[in-house]
């Protein structure tokens, strides 16, 4: 014997799973398009380059051979600069795509980059 309401609750419940359901595919599309994305950081004015995947791996370096003049510790700090470019640039791309899904923007950091400065 179902009680009043019981129906009501199975269509709710339905429909719960069938929105989870579609979130999960959401997110799956998603983290295929982050692991399939490319952006270059740079630094130096453009001196030096890093491609990096979307899954933070660098693809390519490129530096400019002025640079190659400069002090060791100038280098080092340029291709750092230029990767930390490249991860912000990755992760801003993650949180707005994120963001999307449940129609409201993340809060900074929420890629797991907690000490990215934008």
């Amino acid at each position: 014997m179902n009680k009043p309401g019981n129906d009501k609750d199975k269509m709710g419940l339905s429909e719960i799973m069938k929105r989870a359901q579609e979130m999960q595919k959401k997110l799956q599309d998603i983290q295929k398009q982050v692991a399939e994305m490319e952006v270059t950081g740079q630094s130096g004015g453009g001196a030096v380059k890093i491609v990096e995947t979307g899954q933070h791996y660098a693809k390519k370096v490129t530096i400019d051979p002025n640079v190659l003049k400069e002090d060791k510790s100038v280098l080092e700090d340029l291709i750092a600069a230029a990767i930390n470019d490249a991860t912000d640039k990755i992760e801003k791309n993650l949180r707005e795509k994120m963001g999307g899904i449940a129609g409201t923007k993340l809060p900074e950091g929420f890629g797991g980059n907690q000490d990215s400065q934008g």
